[in-house]
C-alpha cells in the first residue's frame, strides 16, 4: 500500500503533499496507485477541463473534500497532491482548507498518520 522507497506506513494513513509548483509533489504522488491519490490539479481539470484554471479551485476543493471524507470513512490509504500553499495563494484560492480538512477528517476517522511534504 505504500510507495516502494518510502518507510512502511499504516494502511489507513493520510499523506498530504504540499509545496511550491515544481517541487516534485506529483512525481512522489505517482509512486502510489492512482486510486489512492487525490490531486487538486486533476480535480480542477475534472470540473473545468483545465487543470490550470484557478477560478475552478473552489469547486475542485469541494470535490476533494467529498472524496477525502468518503475514503477516510473507509479507512483507506490516501495521498493528497495539492498545489502551492504560499500565503498569498492560500488566502485567494481556499487551498488552505485542503490541509485543514485533511487534518480534521483524518483525526475524526481514525487515520493513523498524516504527513506533509
Amino acid at each position: 500500500m505504500t510507495a516502494p522507497y518510502y518507510p512502511q506506513m499504516p494502511e489507513n494513513s493520510l499523506v498530504v503533499l504540499i509545496g511550491p509548483a515544481g517541487a516534485g509533489k506529483t512525481t512522489i504522488a505517482n509512486t502510489w496507485p492512482a486510486s489512492q491519490v487525490l490531486s487538486l490539479d486533476a480535480l480542477r481539470e475534472t470540473v473545468s477541463d483545465d487543470a490550470g484554471d484557478q477560478d475552478a479551485t473552489g469547486d475542485a476543493v469541494a470535490a476533494l473534500h467529498l472524496l477525502l471524507e468518503a475514503r477516510m470513512r473507509r479507512r483507506l490509504f490516501t495521498v493528497i497532491d495539492a498545489t502551492s500553499l504560499m500565503i498569498e495563494r492560500v488566502q485567494a484560492s481556499g487551498e488552505a482548507s485542503v490541509a485543514r480538512v485533511a487534518r480534521g477528517v483524518g483525526a475524526r476517522s481514525g487515520a493513523v498518520g498524516i504527513a506533509a511534504v
